[in-house]
């Protein structure tokens, strides 16, 4: 079985991409790379990618048991998958990110050692937002709900071919001791991000979605683990903290997205 990450390129730029984790200027650490998989097994992926079935001309969306859809206060339109059993190339993509030949290569480059992948996919797998999609900023959760491991660090590579600028969908990296926006993030083809997860450590979306119908935001997203990590970082036990980066917009944005949210729910309830 051929191997979809490009394996020889991290090796290559092992030092680099150490020396970028490392720079004392950020805010918090993180890395951004291209050419994640190797160009054959990135096309490959891109035509496996599941579709979300979209009704046309009205912009609703089919219910499809394989996507888990979420909206509510602080996200707007996103899908989730995170079973792949009839699904052998994306299945190939999880087994290689939670691989130990990754997480070496990953733990070389950050410096933290003893990484655990997730398996289960808590809060990571295919994600795919589609038009009005956002998700505000914010830190992730800080425990894994079953092992209660510290969860350390977020690996993401977006799979979108010719994304203009007028889509929105970057991802915003956020300073929010200064209150200042200090990474923004084109969700490029086979481009790599990879962040620690902390208490500083803010990301996100926030501005909906402005993509052509049929068109959505594609991205591959897995989060690793340690049973242990430095005592000047151990917080209590949170689920995601959002921020808001917007003002009054992103007040009004977050109302009407609550309220969808909650109409929604009641309709489901009533069929």
């Amino acid at each position: 079985m051929e191997n979809f990450i490009d394996y020889q390129k991290l090796e290559d730029r092992k030092t680099e991409l150490h020396k970028s984790w490392n720079d004392e200027k950020k805010a918090f650490r993180y890395i951004v790379f291209e050419d994640f998989f190797e160009a054959e097994a990135a096309e490959k992926i891109i035509q496996n990618y599941p579709k979300v079935k979209q009704v046309e001309p009205t912009g609703n969306f089919e219910e499809d048991p394989n996507w888990k859809y979420t909206t509510y206060v602080n996200q707007n339109n996103k899908f989730v998958m995170t079973e792949f059993d009839n699904q052998p190339i994306i299945k190939q993509v999880f087994e290689e990110l939670n691989s130990q030949k990754l997480l070496d290569i990953v733990q070389q480059i950050t410096g933290i050692e003893d990484l655990q992948a997730d398996p289960q996919l808590f809060g990571g797998g295919l994600h795919q937002s589609t038009k009005g999609a956002f998700l505000d900023v914010h830190v992730d959760f800080n425990y894994h709900p079953e092992t209660n491991y510290h969860r350390r660090m977020n690996i993401i590579i977006y799979m979108n071919k010719d994304w203009k600028r007028e889509y929105e969908g970057y991802l915003e990296l956020w300073d929010m001791d200064k209150k200042i926006q200090i990474e923004n993030v084109e969700p490029r083809f086979n481009r790599c991000v990879i962040f620690e997860t902390n208490e500083i450590s803010f990301h996100g979306h926030p501005h909906s979605l402005n993509t052509p119908e049929g068109q959505s935001r594609k991205s591959i997203a897995a989060y690793y683990y340690t049973k242990t990590r430095p005592e000047n970082e151990i917080a209590s036990d949170h689920n995601t903290v959002y921020v808001n980066v917007e003002g009054m917009k992103g007040s009004v944005k977050n109302i009407k997205t609550g309220v969808r949210a909650f109409l929604e729910r009641i309709n489901k309830k009533d069929k």
